[in-house]
């Protein structure tokens, strides 16, 4: 099944890295967060800090006690069942979630930290812990043992021999890089501006990438063919389960704040159509919204890229045709109408 003494090595591993994790989590907590209400130090803390630990640090609590609690246990158990490794990275895949609402705050947390970064107390806590890093590069840590975890699941899938359990591990597998996507996906979405209603109404991040786009309305003079000839607007799209978002991509030209997304249409899924294929170039495709109204030709930057959108967009649309006249798609349909037209 596996080349045990690899395999023992690996999970050896996996299961150190993850006590040092939990340690590390818990350092921060206790000698940062729980820090930012102690009376003692309150002359130290600089006035944007106050009242700000849960932007700062996140749901970093919950992710402690996750693993603390629950996941430590679940690996050191598989040191005498190694092959339940994979079920057990399966079994705790919904408790994995929190990391997609740590990751979301991120943006906020790195803001606050560029503004308070010199401060005192952030020094003195520092010097207390006997850390060599500062705490910037501890909140960084959930994020680097997702990737931990996912580079992990692969060595131990490429040692394991017996079919049952290399399909639990390259499910694990899966649902790692699946969550990472997901990650990247909210974290992106964050960034939004502009936008004037829920974004949470829309459903679920299912894709986001930039796209060159041409816009044609049934209306317009100009032909389909020509719109070719002129320049395509550069679109960061955002793929959700109920609309399509097109924005623009504006980057500061201070490099201390991330790029972020204004906002530009939004189109609710339940009327958008796709056409595959355009003539002359294969990594260009159509949207079209209310038969054919308004059609945006989207150009992939590569053929991989449009494939993928497109399988995702067809599922949607198809189970949107499953679900078409139930009432919470009637519902959904009514939020977004109302939200577009604010």
């Amino acid at each position: 099944m596996f080349t045990f003494t690899l395999f023992s090595h690996i999970m050896k591993e996996l299961i150190a890295t993850e006590r040092i994790y939990v340690d590390e989590l818990l350092s921060v907590l206790l000698g940062y967060r729980a820090e930012m209400e102690d009376p003692s130090v309150a002359n130290l803390l600089p006035v944007a800090l106050r009242s700000q630990k849960d932007v700062l640090f996140g749901n970093m609590p919950e992710i402690y006690q996750f693993h603390s609690r629950i996941f430590l246990q679940d690996l050191q158990s598989c040191l005498e069942t190694p092959e339940s490794v994979g079920a057990c990275f399966l079994k705790r895949k919904e408790k994995f979630q929190v990391y997609e609402r740590y990751c979301q705050n991120k943006p906020r947390s790195e803001l606050l930290w560029r503004q308070c970064a010199d401060s005192l107390f952030f020094q003195e806590c520092q010097k207390k812990l006997d850390h060599k890093l500062g705490l910037d590069s501890y909140l960084l840590k959930p994020v680097q043992r997702l990737t931990k975890y996912q580079l992990l699941l692969k060595e131990l899938l490429k040692h394991c021999t017996e079919e049952r359990y290399r399909c639990e591990l390259q499910e694990a597998l899966d649902s790692m890089l699946e969550l990472l996507k997901s990650v990247n996906d909210s974290m992106h979405q964050i960034a939004i501006t502009g936008y004037q209603g829920d974004l949470s109404h829309l459903g679920r991040v299912v894709m986001q990438g930039s796209f060159s786009v041409w816009i044609s309305h049934k209306r317009a003079a100009v032909r389909m063919k020509e719109l070719a000839r002129f320049k395509p607007m550069q679109r960061h799209l955002f793929l959700y389960e109920h609309a399509l978002l097109f924005c623009k991509r504006r980057d500061e030209d201070n490099h201390d704040r991330a790029p972020f997304y204004s906002f530009k249409s939004c189109l609710r899924m339940s009327a958008v159509g796709i056409t595959e294929n355009v003539k002359g170039d294969v990594k260009k495709f159509e949207i079209w919204y209310s038969s054919r109204e308004v059609v945006y030709i989207v150009q992939a930057p590569t053929v991989e890229v449009k494939v993928a959108w497109l399988m995702e967009i067809r599922k949607i649309l198809n189970n949107q045709q499953k679900l078409q006249g139930s009432p919470i798609c009637i519902k959904l349909c009514l939020q977004i109408v109302k939200q577009i037209s604010q």
